[in-house]
């Protein structure tokens, strides 16, 4: 029966989410599920295991998700944002609008900007360009989704997304975990991508079809893709309009300095400044007997975004007209997001913490093909369950991070492989059509899943998908590098 709870709290968990109902009730009602078909005590559960998994995530992460909201916030109320994009999307030009957005989108997220933030500045300014080069804008999501979601998110050495943050502490590693490997992933990514968007503009030209009528009204953000949106992401979509934007846009060099700033400040801490540091004293008990093996990926990334944030103001004060105003946006975005994968978290806790999950261990680790192809199929199964990359990692990991950590060491795979394959695995089928992230930038876009979900289908899950075997084959015949 034990097991027959696990899978009933499974299906209540996505049907419900899926329903647009907040995680903040669902991730315990299911978890209470299944301890409860499990014959395990219910009020012990949650408010000792469910709370105890879901707040050791927000003392782990809460700075980055904090500092990730002020940034991406900084970044758009400054006028940064709309800088950068206008910039490459000029000097490129209309004949080569599927680049100049990709492009423009894989910079800003890249360097640390939110995704959800970056959808309300570059799909306007995508529909100009397409709608100048006279390009179906259904092709939009699938163009904006290649640059921001892809390999940004989950294959690029260094990003600072939470993706790529997440396998840190449970492997030891940081942000450049495997870069050869994550930039290899990269390329095949974006190659496979624009060659799709370059074939789909063909075809959409030869037919003579042209950009299309499209509604000019404003998107309205409704609470049920709200909680949609901030299951996978680190912004609160309620918080873009608040604050003040700036009515004048910085230089391109002032705008991309931040973004710099953030690369650059992750890369010395991680690299160079924290690996040069006695932290012995980080093995004391009032430290929580921790390494700084465990800590420096969170640790460069918190830093970073810190400079960063510093940078944008700094270079930007005549443009943040109410820096208050921008600043509690900022850091209120990251609330409901924060919470809402905490929760997910805790509702991993509960069910690894029941007897039945045993048997869902052994049947995970003993898949045929050794560690690296069972935690592929896993990463892969979670985050298309939960619909949620970052949830769907967090909750494996907590589960099974440790037992894959040990195996690999008892192997010889590098952790930085464990990390790679992670992060990639996760952002493949964590696009599928209930994923928040797909439901808003087609929200924004105005368009809907039967005009523009087939050509995200190959740029955001097909060509993850095969940067993934790539980096499986390569990472099992070379290991790390």
């Amino acid at each position: 029966m034990g097991l027959v709870g696990i899978l009933l709290s499974l299906s209540l968990l996505m049907w419900l989410s899926y329903r647009g109902w907040t995680i903040l009730l669902v991730a315990p009602a299911a978890a209470l599920l299944a301890a409860a078909i499990s014959g395990e005590p219910l009020l012990a559960h949650w408010t000792l295991t469910f709370m105890r998994g879901a707040s050791e995530f927000l003392a782990q992460w809460f700075p980055m998700f904090l500092l990730g909201g002020l940034f991406g916030k900084l970044m758009d109320d400054s006028g940064s944002i709309t800088s950068i994009a206008r910039f490459l999307t000029e000097q490129l030009g209309t004949r080569r609008t599927m680049l100049s957005v990709v492009l423009a989108s894989t910079v800003v997220t890249y360097g640390g900007v939110s995704v959800f933030v970056a959808f309300f500045v570059l799909v306007p300014m995508a529909k100009e360009m397409f709608r100048a080069a006279n390009i179906p804008r259904r092709l939009m999501p699938a163009a904006i989704g290649l640059g921001a979601f892809t390999f940004t998110m989950s294959a690029l050495p260094g990003s600072p997304s939470i993706n790529n943050a997440i396998p840190m502490p449970y492997f030891g590693t940081t942000t450049y975990a495997a870069p050869g490997l994550g930039i290899i992933a990269s390329v095949v990514i974006a190659a496979f991508g624009l060659w799709w968007l370059s074939r789909a503009e063909a075809i959409a030209r030869k037919a003579e079809e042209g950009y299309g009528d499209v509604s000019q009204d404003p998107p309205i953000i409704d609470e049920k893709l709200r909680e949609h949106a901030t299951a996978v992401g680190d912004f609160d979509p309620a918080e873009f309009n608040h604050g003040e934007r700036s009515t004048f846009e910085p230089s391109f060099a002032m705008a991309i300095l931040p973004l710099a700033v953030v690369i650059v400040v992750n890369f010395l801490m991680s690299q160079v400044i924290l690996p040069a540091i006695d932290f012995s004293y980080l093995a004391k008990a009032e430290w929580g007997q921790t390494h700084i093996g465990a800590v420096a990926g969170v640790w460069s990334v918190v830093t970073a975004l810190a400079t960063g944030s510093l940078t944008v103001i700094l270079v930007n004060v005549q443009r943040l007209p109410s820096l208050r105003e921008t600043l509690d946006a900022g850091a209120n975005s990251s609330v409901l997001p924060m919470l809402t994968i905490a929760s997910l978290v805790g509702f991993g806790v509960v069910i690894a913490s029941l007897p039945a999950f045993g048997l869902v261990r052994d049947a995970v680790l003993s898949i045929q093909g050794g560690p690296l192809i069972s935690l592929t199929i896993a990463m892969n199964a979670l985050a298309g369950l939960t619909g949620t990359a970052s949830g769907g990692m967090a909750i494996a990991l907590n589960a099974l991070g440790d037992t894959y950590l040990k195996i690999a060491e008892e192997q010889g795979i590098h952790p930085g492989l464990m990390h790679r394959l992670t992060t990639i695995s996760a952002g493949t089928l964590d696009a599928l059509p209930h994923n928040g992230t797909v439901l808003l930038l087609l929200h924004i876009s105005g368009l809907s899943h039967r005009e523009s979900y087939l050509d995200m289908v190959m740029t955001v899950i097909v060509s993850c998908v095969i940067g993934l075997f790539v980096v499986l084959v390569l990472g099992s015949v070379f290991g790390s590098f």
